[in-house]
């Protein structure tokens, strides 16, 4: 009562924030050990007897971990509502440190021992081809082949195929960018629909004609406006087997710096498309031009239940060996993968380009002389000097064996006698005339081809899956299934090189920014797909979705498509022109602020205390922004709360336990739901190294969230400044003369000239940095020190024809250390939730703060670096961090934020070539430590030395953080260096904070002033508590029979992450425990009943046994990516 009166004394407004925790990983899980056998000298009844008592005993144990977890979660229940306990307040000790009170809340952290045994499994039957093994032997040494310049002479015996004839299969393509020299629109109009139009009219005038397509985004857009006809000619020709619909994605994406959520989004926004408009599920991937392939990719295709890929653009190396080896086709198998439940069936084109030059056989000049399109007076022509010519009746057995030639020399090349030949290029196919030109001029040559039986051939158009289907014919097995005597293969294919020494590494770090703001619109994606999600499902549940916004869900959708374009291999790459990336950033931004819009929706309706107050009104939402953007290649700047307005509200979204917003009075007071007092700590918002922003503040509070929830803040003006604890702050200057501003709520310390080394601690490490640089030099983590030093470095590009760009990193030789015009003012700022110090160089400024709170935050040092070298040419900055790791050659790089893939640094490669793709995180480790370097957007990485990791040039603004973990002998799973098992996991603190760096919190504070807002309440929406190695990582309202709204369907995708526990996990703040892959659906959401439970392929095409109401305990292995398809009642 006496803080209700202190509040109406005050007179202040009141402020209501609401934080939704976009990424969880929070509480339980476990997974099915390997129980081996063992024969020994007993007699088999007693090892029977054995066996049953063991797995009696097993059952009682996991029944008691269940019972011990289910405890712990009342216990937290319980805790959780306690209220008017007194406030406590962090105090400082007289060395200055900051000290919180204990928690009021317990944490704990269990993991079942078994869930620790996927990490150290053997695995099952070694792969045929390895390929780190397969790069550590190869020379590279690029010499001449002839007229197959990258590989080798190529010969036959003409009676190789009198037993089993050459069956050839050439299928016609067209690459279609969406956007890359010219923008998505401006390709559609000049280009595609042209394409898509006289492939309908020709497809039909010859029944033996094939053509495949990939790209969705451009095959939707052409289908809004074709006619009803045209659309029924369309359906006939994938129904006849003459067109088909190859991978299905949205775009054919980049597998370097996609980030998986993303990745399965987009195949999911495409089979979707051709699932309700086409009726049909594709069956073969095609992957022509991404710039090296992850080894996700297969593993998503796969899961979707496809059989078979393509894969085109791999280091011309790697293709010659396995030319060599007659290894082209594979069976692609996951590293972790025990059997052969991962498997799909690759071909990998051998030569230079999927161009017509480089795929009919080894001999370009040859093989352009059947490119129709080419045929003298075009406008394209042969490099190689000799043109094409139509065939004749003259001229149709010269040209036909010269063609045959070629045929039989690429066959060679494999292990059975069917062969694909691509026929297309980018954006073929545009006119009627080349349609013509290439289809009957094929046509001849076949019927001559056929109509020889001497020459023991059969050749035809056909689509793919026609290639792919008559292979396993050939070799008698079901499609999808291992042919015999074919390799198994595990790894990737980075880094590319398509010649000399012109490794695709540059792509990496291109366009920075555009790399940076697709992962925070993944981000508010995956938190509006699942707000939407639980608001509509709620209103449906009270009768109130006719109140609602469906209107929100065609936002959705082209959000989705949006983030799905920019996956594309010219898009989040940075390779495209100028204008097509300010389009993608316009997309992106224009969605970003849709997302927001369904977020705050979203919240407004499940955080009512009322829901039949609910109104939703478009032109005044309640909620506002967390933060706006003035352009698409603008940063964000925050939303500030104005504490001397009426009454209004804040909800705000992410994942942890710190929450900072920007107010504009330094008189401010938080409290909870309960009402109850929150410690905040105040901090300056500044401009520049030395200037303060004036009239805003930073409010920093320690608050616990609710998984995939909401949680309710008050905040307004009081002058009583009891739970107010300011920053300290300290300004070397360096001998610099610069004027300092500071204003009389902050203590300011200015140091003029001193350059005396300093650290920042917390409860669980201590940092400390070098005075004269601000940059930091070790760690101290349970009484042990780690140097763990930063520096930034300069890369130039050689001096000749070709140089560094968007797509190559050609450096002049290694690194040179920044040298800045003047050192370095560099700013310190002390108090009780973190501190951090702030180095501002001529090019780079760079933040390093440590939190002081429980949890993930407090465990890791954040980093956030803004480079603008604009002033620089063929210049690119790099940041290279030191340490006393003897990580010798090897490091460990992410693949798409999905799985990890140990690394080695080779000397006898370029330096460049040792660079690759981290989209999420790398880390390097030796026996006793391991060091991760999270990061929130893609970047390139590399090891050039023992303990040395560098992040790659061109970042312009990113944000990491770098977590060093003690390692622990008795359960160590790193295999390599042991017996070279190429497999690496991160721990489940790892995974956790690379979520937590990826989901940023949202502040949206409530735009109505009057009238006073309702009472709103904390949305809490899980019943239960989710085993931590197991992420929500989407849950999708799916499409109803109107494009622009929702079903009453939702598809819940699950990942359950594979982790090592052989790094130490003690007093991590937060709670834990695992479940052995075992995960309750049924109750998990409250107050939502869950009506059926009916697992899918990845993207919803094909049902995985029945739908059961009943069973809704699902378990799955580590690793695994499940979707399901639910209803509530």
């Amino acid at each position: 009562m006496k803080l209700k009166k202190q509040v109406t004394v005050c007179g202040a407004a009141i402020f209501c924030v609401a934080v939704f925790s976009l990424y969880l990983m929070l509480d339980r899980v476990q997974h099915d050990p390997a129980r081996h056998q063992s024969g020994g000298n007993f007699p088999r009844s007693q090892i029977s007897v054995l066996q049953n008592r063991i797995e009696q005993l097993e059952q009682l144990l996991e029944e008691n971990h269940e019972i011990i977890s289910h405890i712990k979660e009342s216990v937290l229940e319980l805790t959780a509502h306690v209220d008017g306990q007194p406030v406590l307040l962090p105090y400082r000790t007289p060395n200055g440190s900051w000290v919180l009170p204990p928690e009021s809340r317990p944490s704990f952290f269990s993991i079942s021992p078994q869930d620790c045994q996927f990490a150290l499994g053997s695995g099952g039957q070694k792969p045929d081809l390895q390929m780190l093994a397969v790069a550590s032997v190869l020379p590279f040494d690029n010499q001449d082949g002839g007229v197959w310049k990258q590989g080798f002479d190529i010969t036959y015996e003409p009676h190789d195929w009198d037993t089993e004839p050459l069956q050839v299969f050439v299928v016609p393509h067209s690459h279609n960018d969406p956007g890359w020299i010219k923008t998505f629109e401006k390709y559609y109009a000049d280009q595609t629909q042209h394409i898509l139009n006289s492939m309908v009219l020709k497809l039909q005038e010859d029944p033996r004609r094939r053509f495949i397509w990939s790209e969705i985004s451009f095959f939707s857009k052409w289908w809004d406006n074709i006619s009803t006809q045209k659309r029924a000619a369309v359906r006939r020709l994938v129904g006849g087997g003459q067109l088909e619909m190859v991978t299905g994605g949205w775009v054919m994406p980049d597998e370097a710096n996609s980030h998986y959520f993303a990745m399965i989004d987009q195949l999911i926004e495409g089979h979707q498309w051709l699932e309700k408009n086409i009726g049909v599920t594709p069956r073969s991937g095609w992957a022509v031009d991404p710039f090296g392939h992850s080894a996700t990719m297969p593993y998503l295709l796969r899961r979707a239940n496809l059989t078979s890929m393509l894969i085109q653009r791999v280091h011309y190396t790697i293709k010659k060996h396995f030319a060599a080896t007659r290894s082209l086709e594979f069976m692609w198998r996951q590293t972790w993968d025990p059997d052969s439940s991962t498997d799909i069936f690759c071909h990998m084109m051998p030569f230079y380009s999927y161009d017509v030059p480089h795929t009919c056989g080894p001999d370009p000049k040859i093989c352009c002389q059947f490119d129709f399109k080419r045929l003298p007076g075009g406008r394209i022509n042969c490099p190689w000097k000799v043109p094409p010519r139509a065939i004749t009746e003259a001229n149709v057995a010269e040209r036909a064996h010269l063609l045959l030639d070629q045929y039989r020399k690429k066959s060679k090349l494999f292990r059975s006698k069917v062969l694909l030949v691509p026929l297309g290029d980018d954006f073929r196919y545009d006119k009627p005339q080349e349609w013509d030109a290439q289809f009957l001029n094929y046509q001849r040559l076949f019927d001559f081809l056929n109509a020889h039986p001497s020459l023991h051939v059969q050749a035809q158009f056909g689509t793919l899956s026609d290639y792919f289907d008559a292979l396993s014919k050939r070799t008698g097995i079901i499609p999808g299934l291992k042919p015999p005597g074919f390799p198994v293969l595990s790894g990737d294919f980075f880094s590319y090189a398509d010649r000399e020494d012109h490794y695709w590494t540059g792509y990496y770090t291109s366009r920075p920014f555009y790399k940076s703001l697709d992962r925070v619109l993944e981000a508010h994606l995956r938190g509006a797909e699942i707000l939407y999600s639980l608001a509509l499902s709620h209103a449906r549940h009270a009768g109130m979705d006719s109140r609602y916004p469906l209107s929100d869900y065609a936002l959705l959708t082209e959000a989705r498509r949006a983030l799905g374009l920019f996956q594309h291999h010219d898009a989040i790459t940075g390779t495209a022109k100028e204008a097509v990336v300010v389009d993608y950033g316009v997309r992106l931004l224009h969605s970003l602020v849709n997302l927001k819009r369904i977020i705050s929706n979203a919240a407004h309706y499940l955080v009512l205390g009322e829901k039949e107050s609910y109104h939703y009104d478009a032109a005044g939402p309640f909620l506002g922004m967390d933060d706006m953007r003035l352009n698409q290649d603008s940063l964000p700047e925050k939303t500030i709360i104005k504490l001397d307005t009426s009454p209004r509200c804040t909800p705000s979204s992410g994942l942890g336990q710190a929450l900072s917003l920007l107010v504009n009075s330094p008189r401010v007071r938080v409290l909870s739901e309960e009402g109850q007092p929150l410690a905040i700590q105040l901090s300056a918002q500044w401009s520049s190294a030395t200037d303060m922003v004036p009239d805003v503040y930073q409010v920093s509070i320690m608050t616990r969230l609710p998984a995939l929830g909401l949680s309710i803040l008050q905040l307004y003006k009081s002058f009583d400044s009891h739970s107010t604890l300011t920053s300290s702050v300290h300004i070397h200057l360096h001998g610099r003369d610069l004027p300092v501003r500071p204003r009389e709520v902050f203590p300011v310390r200015i140091i003029p000239a001193t350059s005396d080394d300093f650290c920042l601690d917390n409860q669980h490490m201590q940092a400390c940095f070098s005075g004269l640089t601000g940059l930091l030099q070790s760690v101290r983590r349970a009484g042990e020190e780690h140097r763990l030093s930063s520096e930034f470095l300069i890369y130039g590009t050689r001096s000749a024809k070709d140089k560094s760009g968007a797509y190559l990193f050609l450096p002049d030789g290694d690194a040179k250390p920044y040298a800045p015009k003047e050192p370095p003012v560099v700013r310190v700022t002390e108090g009780p939730f973190f501190s951090e110090v702030a180095s501002y160089y001529q090019h780079v400024q760079q933040v390093v703060r440590l939190y002081n709170v429980p949890g993930v935050e407090g465990l890791s040092l954040d980093v956030s670096c803004l480079v603008d070298i604009r002033d620089h040419v063929n210049k690119e900055m790099a940041l290279r961090l030191s340490t006393t790791i003897a990580s010798e050659d090897t490091f460990f790089t992410d693949l798409n934020g999905f799985q990890i893939q140990p690394r080695r640094f080779l000397k006898k490669l370029p330096l460049q070539a040792n660079f690759y793709p981290m989209p999420a995180m790398a880390y390097i480790q030796d026996k006793q430590s391991r060091l991760t370097l999270h990061t929130a957007q893609a970047l390139g990485v590399s090891s050039l030395h023992s303990g040395e990791g560098g992040q790659c040039p061109r970042a312009i603004c990113n944000w990491l953080q770098r977590l060093l973990e003690p390692r622990t002998h008795h359960c160590s799973q790193s295999k390599q260096g042991q017996d070279n098992r190429p497999i690496s996991f991160p721990s489940l603190l790892s995974h956790m904070t690379s979520m937590h760096l990826n989901a940023e919190v949202l502040a949206m504070p409530v735009a109505r002033e009057k009238p006073a807002p309702p009472a709103l309440r904390s949305f809490r929406p899980l019943s239960a508590t989710v085993p931590c190695d197991f992420h929500i990582l989407n849950l999708r309202t799916l499409q109803a029979e109107d494009d622009l709204l929702p079903s009453a369907e939702i598809a819940l995708i699950l990942h359950r992450k594979g982790f090592d526990c052989g790094l130490e996990a003690k007093h991590l703040g937060f709670n834990c425990t695992t479940s052995q892959g075992k995960f309750s659906l049924g109750s998990l959401f409250h107050g939502l009943e869950l009506g059926s439970l009916q697992p899918t392929s990845l993207t919803l095409m094909y049902p995985l046994g029945a739908a059961s109401p009943n069973s809704t305990v699902i378990h799955m292995d580590p690793m695994e990516i499940a979707t399901f398809r639910i209803h509530f009642e």
